[in-house]
């Protein structure tokens, strides 16, 4: 998301109004492709399937949330998969799972950061349900959980969440390209859980609606892989480039955490070069562990890694989990009647 898209999405003014007839095309096109999934809808697949998503454009922490529910899910003794559609990335052939030596450009950033970070099986498939049945045909888990995919309805799933950015909110509360919204907003009646980035949004009406931070994890250099206390960003001069969805968070933080910052925002999932990673003799450069996955192998020496983690109340953990148990079991006991019909 760039500048000039915030300040024309996310204030209260609609200076795109002129646009209103191709948000109504872009809705009904929307609505029509939703329909016509559910209408063909095809059984569900033989284990839960979570999807994260959000149904307003730009970064709102899903792949942060999505890595904290494979933590908790494998806690609790579940065998998660990540299936992502591998944006940016372009493989020769799907499925594809990410594997050590696997890179951004094939996999894409979020696929290749998640499974670092997770250590749990990620399939790459922009048919996620090609992917889905691949993972299940190769008996990687017994759960599967979608990042971004809510919008994809090809695949089945027993769970939605919707995840917003709290500080930005519903934007103006119109439809692209007039604003942000992917979907209306009474498309979250039919998700289980929202969750709200940073904060709570009471426009948003949903008796499951549970708050998330993202707290600063780690600190560490891209090229050795040392890793250095927080406290050494306060007062250090650091340029910072962020590729991803909403940058001016990461230099917020960067800047809560006591570092004078110097910033370059890029447009979600940019290519970078080496050129883009230049910065002045002393100080530090400073990227997103998405942005880090595509720039090992010509980052300078300087280039440190702030990566971030979830935080989420354990109100919603347990209600998260007895649903996906609730659907286990019902999947269990509905198993024969499937098995027949098939």
């Amino acid at each position: 998301m760039t500048t000039l898209t915030d300040r024309l999405w996310y204030s209260h003014g609609r200076p795109l109004w002129p646009l209103y007839p191709l948000a109504w095309l872009y809705r009904i096109v929307a609505e029509g492709r939703r329909r016509k999934a559910w209408q063909v809808k095809d059984e569900p697949l033989p284990v839960p399937v979570v999807v994260v998503g959000n149904i307003t454009a730009g970064g709102t922490g899903k792949s942060p949330l999505t890595a904290w529910l494979v933590s908790l899910l494998k806690e609790q003794g579940w065998r998660p998969v990540i299936l992502s559609r591998g944006y940016g990335g372009r493989s020769n052939e799907y499925p594809l799972q990410v594997g050590p030596g696997t890179g951004a450009e094939v996999a894409g950033d979020e696929p290749v950061m998640l499974a670092q970070e997770t250590g749990c099986p990620v399939v790459v498939d922009p048919q996620r349900k090609r992917g889905a049945l691949w993972a299940l045909e190769h008996q990687l888990g017994d759960v599967l959980i979608c990042d971004d995919g809510l919008q994809h309805y090809r695949l089945p799933r027993d769970i939605e969440l919707a995840v917003f950015d709290a500080e930005r909110g519903i934007g103006n509360g119109a439809g692209i390209p007039v604003g942000p919204l992917r979907e209306p907003l009474d498309r979250l009646s039919g998700v289980d859980f929202v969750v709200t980035n940073g904060g709570t949004l009471e426009e948003l009406e949903h008796p499951a609606q549970f708050a998330m931070t993202l707290e600063p994890a780690e600190l560490r250099n891209l090229k050795t892989g040392k890793t250095a206390s927080l406290d050494c960003l306060r007062e250090k001069h650091v340029h910072a480039v962020a590729g991803i969805g909403n940058p001016g968070r990461f230099f917020a933080t960067l800047e809560a955490l006591g570092a004078r910052v110097s910033a370059t925002a890029f447009a979600d999932h940019h290519k970078f070069r080496a050129a883009d990673l230049q910065v002045g003799d002393g100080d530090w450069l400073l990227m997103t562990a998405k942005d880090a996955v595509k720039c090992r192998e010509f980052a300078p020496d300087n280039a440190w890694v702030l990566s971030v983690q979830a935080k989420l109340p354990e109100t919603f953990a347990k209600a998260f989990l007895a649903r996906v148990q609730e659907c286990k079991d019902y999947l269990t006991i509905n198993e024969p009647v499937r098995a027949h019909n098939g």
